[in-house]
């Protein structure tokens, strides 16, 4: 293997954890804030993002396992377009666009038909309307603190071996964060400050709007009708929910990768803005070689997908059939709820709507 893929191998199922977390609204409400206090590393330290398409380097050094990739991405349904046309006799249209949760300008830009479909549309759903108002989101947490933290007498250090506490320490304090400042924290909450690049969080410091975010303040300035379809709550029930133990070993694997976990939203990234929404599953399996033989961890990245995507998919679709009745609408939410035959795309077809793919 090339020396991308070297660095890339010891990525585990748990890490799926951390980069779940990616597609997870809050992280850009609560914890953004948060993490911009308490770190002591300047934004101008690393205001660049660097990362390499590992599927490049599959490609040269194993074509087979690319081959794999392309053939599970084929295999998935709708999942080669961020954009659906929804339809239903006698309403007028509505329409599904996946959405990549980061400040990228490859991401903010969105393709032309998609920008056409928000304009036309009098109603606008996003995952949560709270990112409108990060006070009004740290509210809502602080009234569920063990959503949060650990409220009674034990605290991080408890989950983690000696060695695991030594890398974890290491590790953030390359951050600029100390561990003693964190350690009362869910381990979900800390994976949310290390498993994404420096560089969108110095931009979001900067006052860069990530795309729902800009989506929503769009909305709003045109005078759409804004929903959201899940709560603050709601998401950090969902992560809570998963064992301790699966969050903890994520956590400690996105900090023992450090900055190679870049060249992983790099590749999510481009396929996103090529619509392969459909492959980003398949490239995070493939560079998790440990899921085909560890059951333990394919049982844990089982979970996560089914309690993170699947059955919130379930709850978006509830909560946006009453704005598809009306017709009109635009509802955007993270991509990786959109393939797959529990996506989003399929569910809506189920429900009795005509879906179908829109590509540039």
């Amino acid at each position: 293997m090339n020396a991308v893929f070297s660095r890339l191998d010891r990525i585990s199922g748990p890490l799926l954890t951390a980069l779940g977390l990616a597609n997870a609204l809050f992280l850009w409400t609560f914890l953004v804030v948060l993490f911009v206090a308490l770190r002591s590393v300047p934004a101008s330290a690393a205001e660049t993002c660097t990362g390499n398409n590992v599927l490049d380097a599959m490609k040269r050094d194993d074509p087979a396992g690319y081959e794999r990739v392309l053939q599970e991405a084929a295999a998935t349904p709708n999942g080669d377009t961020r954009l659906f046309r929804i339809d239903k006799e006698g309403l007028a249209p509505s329409w599904l666009f996946g959405t990549m949760h980061l400040t990228d300008e490859r991401v903010i830009d969105l393709p032309q038909k998609a920008r056409a479909a928000f304009d036309e549309a009098d109603t606008v759903a996003i995952e949560s309307t709270e990112i409108l108002d990060p006070a009004k989101a740290q509210m809502a947490l602080f009234s569920k603190p063990d959503l949060t933290m650990f409220t009674g007498e034990e605290d991080l250090s408890d989950y983690l071996t000696e060695d695991q506490r030594a890398l974890l320490k290491d590790g953030l304090a390359k951050r600029g964060i100390q561990l003693a400042l964190v350690e009362r924290m869910k381990p979900w909450l800390i994976s949310g400050m290390v498993a994404l690049p420096p560089c969108e969080f110095d931009r979001k410091q900067a006052g860069a709007s990530f795309l729902d975010l800009k989506l929503a303040q769009d909305a709003e300035r045109d005078g759409k009708e804004l929903v959201g379809l899940e709560t603050i709550v709601e998401q950090f029930n969902a992560m809570a929910s998963l064992p301790m133990s699966f969050h903890v070993q994520g956590l400690v694997e996105s900090i023992a990768l450090g900055d190679r976990i870049d060249d992983v939203i790099e590749t999510m990234i481009q396929l996103y803005v090529k619509g392969e929404t459909g492959a980003i599953w398949p490239m995070l399996r493939s560079v998790s070689p440990e899921m085909e033989t560890n059951e333990e961890l394919a049982a844990g990245y089982a979970d996560f997908e089914e309690t993170m995507v699947h059955v919130r998919n379930k709850t978006m679709l509830d909560r946006a059939l009453p704005m598809l009745d009306k017709g009109g609408a635009f509802v955007a939410v993270g991509a990786l709820h959109l393939p797959g035959d529990k996506g989003l795309a399929h569910l809506i077809d189920e429900a009795g709507y005509t879906v179908t793919p829109v590509y540039e």
